[in-house]
């Protein structure tokens, strides 16, 4: 595979089917029952877990960035299943920290930040500088 940018868009039509990634994302009690039935699938490259949603869904939401023990359990035992089925496993984390933790406990794919939060942040600092605020 090559890097973005430095071969021709034929090049590029002739080699993009190699390098898809099928991700599964498992966000709901069923899928949660059901992961490792998902995790055999072959062609499912990623098991992602959304933390929140999934932490709605089986009745232990995430409440001022409390996981409890039921959803962090709920997060390793997808983490264990991919790892167990040759998988990758993936995650969505609120902080750097957070993300921090994740990969130690052995999460490939860490989303450091969700757009959700990061693009109004962002906007509202360049905004701020528009305005002469920072």
């Amino acid at each position: 595979m090559h890097r973005f940018g430095l071969q021709s868009n034929t090049e590029y039509l002739q080699q993009a089917n190699d390098g898809i990634v099928i991700v599964a994302q498992i966000e709901t009690r069923q899928a949660l029952e059901n992961v490792d039935a998902i995790a055999k699938i072959q062609g499912i490259d990623v098991l992602l877990v959304g933390p929140f949603d999934l932490g709605n869904n089986i009745g232990h939401p995430i409440l001022d960035g409390t996981i409890s023990a039921e959803l962090k359990d709920a997060i390793e035992r997808v983490r264990r299943t991919a790892d167990e089925n040759g998988k990758r496993s993936g995650i969505f984390a609120t902080s750097g920290e957070q993300a921090r933790s994740y990969a130690e406990q052995g999460f490939h794919m860490i989303a450091a930040i969700a757009d959700a939060a990061a693009i109004p942040d962002y906007f509202a600092k360049v905004l701020a500088q528009a305005k002469g605020g920072l």
